[in-house]
């Protein structure tokens, strides 16, 4: 299934990833590009991380000893930097 990115826009992914021993319990995926791009859910393997990277994603890996909210709110604080320069 393909989900839509769309420009200076945030999602994350927790409830997406499938597999028992993914090592991580959360994704943070970030389109900071003036483009809407197209994400393959959900997530089966850790090769997703760089396959989306390499498409102008920034991923962020959430492991279970990170604080979610608060990576959550840096990459919220980071992409509004973006939308403001545009």
């Amino acid at each position: 299934m393909k989900f839509v990115m769309r420009p200076y826009h945030m999602v994350s992914l927790g409830g997406y990833i499938v597999e028992w021993d993914f090592p991580y319990r959360n994704l943070i995926v970030v389109n900071k590009t003036s483009e809407p791009i197209k994400i393959e859910i959900p997530v089966f393997h850790e090769e997703w991380i760089q396959e989306h990277r390499d498409l102008g994603l920034e991923v962020i890996p959430v492991t279970k000893n990170d604080n979610y909210l608060s990576m959550w709110k840096r990459a919220h604080a980071e992409l509004d930097k973006v939308k403001a320069k545009k």
